[in-house]
């Protein structure tokens, strides 16, 4: 009896249906600097020498973790491709480089066109928001390999920046004030405690509507993290800004000491911003104390700048202006042990 690779459980059409529907996609998010199409073994993307004088090329990878298990449970599948795009490209911006290029990877047991046409909707908006072009990626059927109707993503992103230019937070000093800019709501990070509390312990379901959050629960939980790429990258050019953290797995315990010189501790002042509804619902629900929140979520939070005191009202004006809420959240003190940052 002969046997097919569409027997094993490969679609092979299935794969060529996909990738011309989302050509489409990638070719609106596409840069001048682009030079391959859709479909090409890799990829190439010319950096613009006239932008970039000594350019430095910055890279991060990342996934969307166990909140595609959301998508899975709902069949909405078009807002964790946002969550991908995001989660990299908000490490990118961190040393002040532009999201230049992205690439995905979706692998599943059995492709589905439509889902996966979701999905990669999805990602092309998160790169159009953060102005970096989806050049390529890589879709894998492997059957056996995962649960029915369930699939996984990788993201890959690839910044530049001029050397000169690079925000690593050598120069923070004691004095200086730290910035917190609002986030959209989880993002991507505590989502295996988030099912645990929400399904696991107390039996939500994903349509239960919930008073103190004032919308479902499928619709707070699966809202996109939010892409903080022009917000940050325009105050870098406006402000002298000496530190970034992305608040993200770890949230500010494990976050914020990765930008602070040996001698310099964050003192962060957890009344001073604004913990979204989701964050004080789920803390009344676990009884969950303040340092596990602070360093399993961003607690409304989703991204720091560390800058001068006589900046900061400034720059909170500036991002005010172009739509991002931010609060003054802390201050840089002299670190007297090996503590780097004091929740108060």
């Amino acid at each position: 009896m002969a046997i097919s690779y569409k027997d094993a459980g490969v679609d092979i059409d299935e794969g060529n249906e996909l990738v011309r529907r989302i050509k489409p996609l990638c070719k609106e998010t596409f840069r001048s600097e682009v030079m391959t199409d859709i479909g090409s073994f890799s990829a190439f993307f010319r950096v613009n020498s006239d932008k970039f004088k000594n350019p430095v090329l910055v890279s991060s990878t990342d996934g969307v973790g166990t909140k595609l298990k959301l998508a899975f449970m709902s069949g909405i599948h078009n807002t964790v491709g946002i969550d991908l795009v995001a989660m990299v490209v908000n490490d990118i911006i961190v040393s002040n480089a532009e999201p230049a290029f992205f690439l995905d990877y979706f692998a599943c047991g059995k492709l589905s066109a439509d889902v996966a046409e979701k999905v990669i909707e999805g990602i092309a908006k998160g790169c159009k928001e953060a102005g970096c072009a989806l050049i390529g990626g890589e879709t894998a059927e492997l059957p056996g390999f995962y649960a029915e109707n369930e699939y996984d993503l990788a993201g890959f992103g690839v910044g530049i920046v001029d050397k000169d230019n690079i925000i690593d937070g050598s120069t923070i000093t004691v004095g200086d004030v730290i910035i917190g800019l609002k986030s959209s709501g989880i993002h991507s990070n505590g989502y295996s405690l988030v099912r645990k509390l929400f399904f696991d312990i107390h039996k939500y379901k994903i349509d239960s509507y919930i008073e103190d959050l004032s919308k479902p629960l499928i619709e707070e939980l699966l809202t996109p993290t939010k892409i903080y790429v022009k917000a940050v990258l325009n105050t870098t050019k406006n402000f002298e800004v000496k530190g970034i953290a992305h608040i993200t797995g770890g949230g500010f315990i494990d976050n914020i000491p990765r930008i602070l010189p040996h001698n310099a501790k964050a003192i962060i002042k957890k009344h001073n911003f604004e913990w979204l509804p989701v964050f004080k619902f789920m803390q009344w629900l676990g009884n969950i104390d303040d340092l596990e929140m602070m360093r399993t979520f961003n607690c409304g939070i989703g991204m720091i700048m560390v800058v001068k005191n006589d900046t900061a009202e400034d720059i909170l004006s500036f991002l005010k202006h172009n739509g991002i809420d931010s609060y003054l959240i802390g201050e840089i003190v002299k670190r007297d042990n090996e503590q780097a940052i004091e929740i108060i």
